[in-house]
């Protein structure tokens, strides 16, 4: 499932201009070279068909050409296995549907264990079992777990101490914390200890080892060496670090909570953004800004997650591509380079595509995406030029092929993400990859010729 999950983010990614960092790579070189900048859609009828094409293969040829390897590394390997509980949100989406349709049965790092309603208890569900609203859903898993599961839309913390404390949901963060023998909560339940007042913090779950804790997460009663999941605010990570009621306090990154009422808001700003941009009502560069702000405003996010998402490698590339293209140019290595192209394919636009085309797809394997297309966009651009041809197809041309990577780990960054926790081999992308590539390749150059003549 992790390679053409991969693959198929590559492809949907070469469908519009801000589909990948590449896109933006290439458009940037463009509008430095003093020609016009690319629209939302404008290389779609280019990139539509060719990710069908792809998806259509991956469908069609993974069943033969992709293995099923066990994970290098598993979540559920992880010996320190917490129980929490989520209660099913009577006004969710997921009350009347089954364990499996709800999305409940297999979960990466956990397992649901039991079910209480109405004081009714029912162990090991199976996956036709139906959940209810109101239903209070018993968890065994590792922390990451328990992060996925507070972003399903239509599951809630349970416990009314959640909604007590005195910090805002969309401010709180998750802390684990190891529980010392001079904590005055130790030989007490949750429930007795009353935790969310000595401490502005809420107990959400909590591992012993690997030990499984039956009940309610409200009565266990805690030991010296317990690991509790809190939900709190951040600072509580300084506040607690020194003191003697905890071994050790840290905290899990990216943990706040998920505004699922906003999602309907930021959904219509971004439609939003996209048809000011399609329509050529603005540039992309003024339309997203602005999505950014009304994003801002409108309390979408906070401006520190916008700040810590601003993918500032991709920034540099672009910066960075401008330097390469322009040492290129003036070096006349540009040149030289298209000029040993045309020697090879002759002065045919259409064979002259083709090489590009390769030579790229060659740097994408070996190198990167992003690098490729900055060091193929000027040698490009001065081949257009010998041949008397528009630039375009030769643009088009070199998105596409910086994109599809799909035979090597190291061709895009999504299959290097899923290389180790898929535990594949180089190989297994060789396999499928190649026949995309080679596919790709032969269906992107006999098509951009017919939508972007030369």
């Amino acid at each position: 499932l992790l390679i053409p999950l991969s693959y198929a983010s590559i492809l949907g990614g070469c469908v519009t201009l801000i589909g990948t960092s590449t896109n933006l790579v290439v458009n940037g070189l463009l509008i430095k070279n003093g020609l016009p900048g690319l629209g939302m859609f404008t290389f779609s009828a280019v990139g539509l068909p060719c990710a069908l094409v792809g998806l259509g293969t991956i469908l069609i040829a993974s069943k033969w050409l992709l293995p099923d390897r066990t994970a290098a590394v598993s979540l559920g390997d992880d010996a320190r296995r917490y129980t929490f509980e989520m209660i099913v949100d009577p006004k969710g989406p997921l009350g009347g549907k089954t364990v499996e349709a709800a999305g409940l049965r297999h979960l990466t790092g956990c397992f649901l264990a039991e079910v209480e309603r109405n004081d009714e208890l029912f162990p090991a569900v199976g996956p036709h079992f139906v959940v209810n609203g109101g239903d209070r859903l018993v968890f065994v898993g590792v922390v990451d777990s328990v992060k996925d599961l507070q972003r399903i839309r239509g599951l809630l913390p349970a416990g009314d101490q959640v909604y007590k404390l005195d910090v805002p949901r969309p401010q709180r963060a998750l802390v684990e914390a190891v529980v010392s023998e001079h904590n005055p909560v130790v030989g007490k339940t949750i429930r007795e200890a009353r935790f969310r007042n000595m401490y502005n913090a809420v107990v959400i779950a909590v591992a012993r080892g690997s030990q499984k804790l039956e009940g309610k997460l409200g009565d266990i009663v805690l030991r010296a060496g317990d690991v509790l999941l809190l939900e709190t605010r951040p600072a509580f990570h300084h506040q607690q670090r020194n003191s003697r009621d905890f071994y050790l306090v840290s905290n899990v990154p990216d943990s706040a909570p998920i505004r699922h009422e906003k999602g309907i808001l930021s959904v219509a700003i971004l439609v939003a953004m996209i048809v000011a941009a399609s329509t050529n009502l603005m540039d992309i560069l003024p339309a997203a800004l602005l999505a950014g702000g009304a994003m801002l405003a409108t309390r979408c996010t906070s401006a520190f997650s916008a700040r810590r998402n601003i993918d500032w490698q991709v920034l540099v590339v672009i910066a960075a591509s401008f330097g390469l293209g322009t040492a290129l140019t003036k070096t006349g290595a540009a040149g030289q380079i298209s000029a040993w192209m045309v020697d090879l394919s002759g002065t045919s636009p259409w064979l002259n595509l083709a090489m590009v085309y390769l030579v790229t797809m060659v740097f994408t394997e070996i190198l990167s995406n992003n690098a490729a297309a900055a060091l193929m966009f000027p040698i490009a651009l001065s081949l257009s030029k010998q041949l008397g041809a528009s630039y375009m197809p030769f643009t088009v041309a070199i998105m596409m092929a910086a994109s599809f990577g799909f035979a090597t780990p190291i061709g895009y960054q999504t299959n290097l993400m899923v290389y180790g926790p898929g535990g594949y081999k180089f190989s297994d992308f060789l396999k499928l990859g190649l026949l995309l590539d080679i596919l790709l390749g032969v269906v992107a150059v006999l098509l951009i010729p017919r939508v972007f003549p030369f």
